[in-house]
């Protein structure tokens, strides 16, 4: 398993529902947990590995007991605004100041089926909305201001120009 780089076509599709949670989703789900602590992240979603589903991981606080599975994520309520740096494993090296949601409610499925309330504010909830960004198709880069994103498109395009599209299956 292998975090899809930018600009890969995946990372720019909508994924598909999870309708059934089984010994495959759990194995892929484990292997994601270890690709993210890899990478020193706080949260991977299913399409930055090949997977297109609405599944993602999120573990903000560092506690690798805690990690959280999210599957089917949608959020009901934002509220507040906040502009604050961010990165994302599919654009290795890249931090900028993204505006997003201070607080969120939503609601999602654990890796048992069973439906889950969230409310999240600070880094839990940026990273629920970054996660569920990927869910949905779209990229930290589509919401950085005009001056923030031609500020690294030297880099967007170095990523352009080494894509070889050579990925290994999930």
């Amino acid at each position: 398993m292998n975090i899809r780089i930018y600009p890969d076509p995946l990372l720019r599709q909508k994924a598909k529902p999870l309708t059934e949670i089984n010994k495959e989703v759990h194995q892929k789900v484990e292997e994601m947990i270890e690709l993210m602590y890899e990478a020193n992240g706080i949260g991977l979603a299913a399409p930055q590995v090949g997977w297109s589903v609405r599944l993602f991981i999120i573990d903000a606080d560092g506690d690798k007991n805690e990690e959280k599975v999210f599957i089917n994520p949608t959020i009901i309520e934002e509220t507040g605004e906040v502009n604050k740096e961010e990165g994302c494993l599919s654009f290795p090296g890249i931090m900028s100041k993204v505006i997003r949601a201070q607080r969120i409610r939503a609601h999602a499925y654990n890796l048992k089926g069973q439906k889950l309330e969230i409310e999240a504010e600070g880094l839990v909830a940026r990273a629920w909305q970054h996660e569920l960004d990927h869910l949905n198709g779209s990229l930290f880069i589509d919401r950085m201001n005009p001056a923030n994103r031609v500020s690294i498109s030297h880099q967007l395009k170095e990523f352009e120009r080494s894509y070889k599209g050579i990925q290994i299956p999930v």
